[in-house]
């Protein structure tokens, strides 16, 4: 009983003794929504209890300076920040770019503007931060619609070489930057055609007299069709003179005709075909003077041509004008021009280019109109199938059929076999002549590949690469078209002239020398006539 109130009383006295406990005062402020408010609280309490009784509601994106759960402390300025996205579109300026083109229409050292400048607009969608309506920052989403597509600023530049004095034989005549030019008996004899622009290359013929040039230009009323067909006097000022066809594919002046022209139409291409051809062919004869067609003759009906028909098929005019060589994407023949007859003299699987243009052979007639050279599809080299097969052969064909075979294998796709105008030598007891083509340097990879060009007799003896050179970059496929043409003879077989590096050069078929004589790189398609 003793021991029990001594223990009461220790204890008492201890809770007697102890020191009083002190108040804790803690003073804040909050910041949010524009104000500063203040607060004083004499327990402890958290950044989330704070908020709470400040009756702040926090949104998904707003963002507190301190953590929730942290302990308020004294003199603490806890800030809410309130954030919110938005998505903003606008109109923005698309800046032009600037191009100064080499011209040869200009003198070396000049300039001129050929097209101004004009901005594109596009429009731009954007997600936007905004703290306390004042944007943060801003983000891209997907990428920019563009609504107005800009126009660049184009400037001529005169070339920086001007062509040496050079005499050759006749007159040549090619397209230079979507232009007509004509060069006749020396190099620098240059003449540009006015009002004949926009050229499609499609279709660009000499007449027999070398006199009136055919060409088509692009449609401005694409709408309707894809091009016109025009023709302009190489011989004096007039006016290029529009004829009646549209949609033309081909056509080419007939041999020992005066005013008679032959020629293909198609129809504007779906998707990514940019034609569909009817693979039809008619003749027709117009008024050199106006233009004005006087009678057309269908010698081939509209037909489906085959699996890549669509493409079209590509014509040549025999030597006497009495025929016409045709080729599509699987064989070559000919068409007898008075009895309608067609006649299929090569046939081959067709190459399956797994793009938007088919390949298809240039065609070249001997000058006697007996034979024609063209490239033919080979064979697979080992298990490909036969369209996707890498082999293309030189094949020269006997117009009437009796005569089909392979000059050289493997000269690649480009190949475009042309043969010379018919030599007269001294003391012969026949004409010569030469035949023409370019060899691939990868013939297994022909598509893209160097060529060198190669020049043999008639009959495919003495073979010789006589440009560029091995050691010089080769010459290069640049026009896929239907008609493009990579070179051209002289009318005394001295001189072929072909495209090389964008421009026109001279190349002299015993030696091999060759002459540059266009500088702008914007030349093409060379046709040479008497």
């Amino acid at each position: 009983m003793i021991r029990s109130c001594s223990l009461a009383f220790m204890l008492l006295f201890l809770v007697a003794c102890r020191a009083p406990v002190e108040e804790v005062t803690v003073n804040v402020s909050l910041l949010a929504d524009g104000r500063t408010q203040s607060f004083t609280y004499t327990s402890r309490v958290s950044v989330e209890e704070l908020l709470a009784n400040a009756k702040i509601v926090l949104g998904e994106l707003d963002r507190v300076s301190h953590p929730l759960s942290l302990q308020l402390a004294e003199g603490m300025l806890v800030t809410v920040r309130r954030v919110r996205e938005e998505q903003v579109c606008q109109r923005e300026s698309l800046p032009f770019q600037r191009q100064r083109i080499p011209y040869e229409g200009i003198a070396t050292g000049q300039e001129r503007l050929s097209q101004a400048g004009k901005n594109g607009v596009q429009e731009a969608c954007y997600r936007v931060v905004v703290e306390d309506d004042v944007e943060s920052g801003r983000s891209l989403i997907g990428q920019p619609t563009i609504l107005t597509e800009p126009r660049d600023e184009i400037v001529l530049v005169g070339p920086s070489r001007s062509v040496e004095p050079f005499e050759f034989a006749g007159r040549l005549s090619y397209i230079n930057n979507g232009t007509v030019w004509s060069i006749r008996d020396n190099a620098t004899n240059k003449r540009a055609f006015r009002n004949s622009e926009n050229l499609d290359s499609l279709v660009f013929a000499a007449s027999p007299d070398g006199s009136v040039l055919l060409y088509t230009v692009a449609s401005s009323e694409t709408e309707k069709f894809f091009n016109e067909l025009w023709m302009v006097s190489l011989d004096d000022d007039d006016e290029p003179i529009k004829l009646a066809p549209t949609d033309v594919l081909f056509a080419e002046w007939r041999p020992r005709s005066s005013n008679t022209i032959a020629y293909s139409t198609g129809e504007r291409g779906q998707g990514r075909a940019p034609w569909k051809s009817l693979n039809n062919l008619w003749l027709m004869q117009i008024d050199r003077q106006t233009g004005r067609t006087r009678s057309i003759q269908e010698i081939i009906g509209e037909d489906v041509g085959g699996t890549f028909g669509w493409w079209g098929t590509n014509f040549a005019w025999s030597p006497r004008g009495d025929r016409l060589a045709w080729v599509n994407a699987d064989s070559v023949g000919v068409v007898e021009i008075e009895g309608k007859q067609v006649k299929t003299l090569l046939e081959y699987p067709e190459f399956n280019t797994s793009g938007s243009w088919v390949w298809l052979s240039q065609l070249s007639w001997s000058p006697g109109g007996n034979f024609i050279s063209a490239t033919a599809h080979g064979g697979p080299l080992a298990s490909e199938p036969a369209t996707t097969s890498p082999v293309f052969d030189l094949a020269i064909l006997g117009a009437d059929g009796g005569f089909k075979a392979i000059m050289r294998r493997a000269v690649g796709m480009w190949a475009a076999s042309n043969f010379s105008p018919s030599i007269d030598l001294p003391g012969a007891e026949r004409s010569e002549g030469y035949l023409a083509w370019l060899q691939a340097r990868e013939p297994y990879n022909s598509i893209y590949s160097d060529y060198d060009l190669v020049v043999a007799d008639r009959d495919g003896s003495n073979q010789k690469v006589i440009f560029p050179g091995y050691d010089q970059p080769g010459i290069r496929k640049s026009d896929f078209g239907l008609t493009a043409i990579d070179m051209s003879w002289s009318p005394d077989s001295r001189h072929i002239a072909v495209v090389y590096l964008g421009d026109i050069w001279l190349v002299d078929s015993e030696s091999g020398e060759g002459r540059q004589i266009t500088f702008d790189g914007g030349a093409s398609n060379p046709v040479w006539t008497r």
